[in-house]
């Protein structure tokens, strides 16, 4: 991951999504970045948690932390292989 997000609770919380394999894309319109699962599957709940946005300066940064934990997680290939 080349550019550092703002807060440092949430910079910390992205090491997880990337040593599990995810893609942390930088940019966009409204957020600071996304996250996105390496499994484009079917299976993998229609898509709602193969991306996330990560906002640039969330209300409540440790809740967003904890988010971006929850949505890998919360990855059908990650429950089933660990």
């Amino acid at each position: 991951m080349a550019k550092k997000h703002p807060n440092k609770e949430i910079q910390a919380a992205l090491k997880y999504p990337e040593q599990k394999g995810w893609l942390i894309k930088v940019g966009g319109s409204h957020a600071w970045g996304k996250i996105l699962c390496p499994y484009k599957d079917q299976e993998c709940r229609c898509g709602e948690f193969c991306i996330t946005s990560i906002w640039s300066t969330p209300k409540n940064p440790s809740n967003h932390a904890r988010q971006i934990r929850r949505v890998v997680n919360n990855c059908i290939y990650h429950r089933t292989n660990n």
